[in-house]
């Protein structure tokens, strides 16, 4: 099984992971556009559940049970945000915003590219945050990034996981 760590790209507003899973991209993509799969894979510990179907296009929606206490870092508590999609490309890309109850939208971006490796040998997954648009107002704050890089890496371990050795 290829399950190691590919490599990691970054900027001072984005970072990105790779990681190369031993399932084909579509298997991959179905738990990426589930509400619930956000959840299964999230390192973080904030996400608690979510309602909503599976996503299919940008504009789609799904709202996300939230609970900043995981973190340790805000005294927000449980909230619920509303996760959007701003793109989608079938078995390739997804990526969301979110809109919550902060004002003006935070307009922080999260995605996943899937490229097919060689021989059906599996997935590359690209995992990426970006705050490079961010409002001025949180951007002088200094809160961003809200999530380390390190999550995003160990995201893609839950996820290798939970694709390779499901339940």
């Amino acid at each position: 099984m290829v399950t190691e760590t590919a490599g990691t790209a970054g900027t001072a507003e984005r970072f990105e992971v790779r990681r190369d899973v031993a399932v084909p991209p579509e298997r991959v993509f179905a738990l990426l556009c589930d509400p619930r799969g956000h959840v299964t894979i999230d390192s973080s510990g904030m996400l608690q559940s979510a309602d909503g179907e599976p996503v299919r296009a940008v504009g789609d929606a799904f709202v996300v049970h939230m609970d900043r206490q995981a973190l340790g870092d805000r005294p927000m508590g449980r909230y619920d945000v509303t996760v959007i999609i701003t793109a989608f490309e079938q078995d390739r890309h997804v990526e969301w915003t979110i809109s919550g109850t902060i004002q003006p939208p935070l307009r922080h971006l999260y995605g996943y590219r899937l490229d097919a490796l060689p021989d059906g040998g599996g997935t590359r997954v690209a995992s990426y945050y970006d705050w490079s648009g961010i409002d001025p107002v949180y951007r002088e704050k200094g809160v961003f990034p809200v999530i380390p890089e390190a999550a995003l890496r160990a995201t893609l371990g839950i996820l290798a996981r939970t694709v390779e050795h499901p339940a």
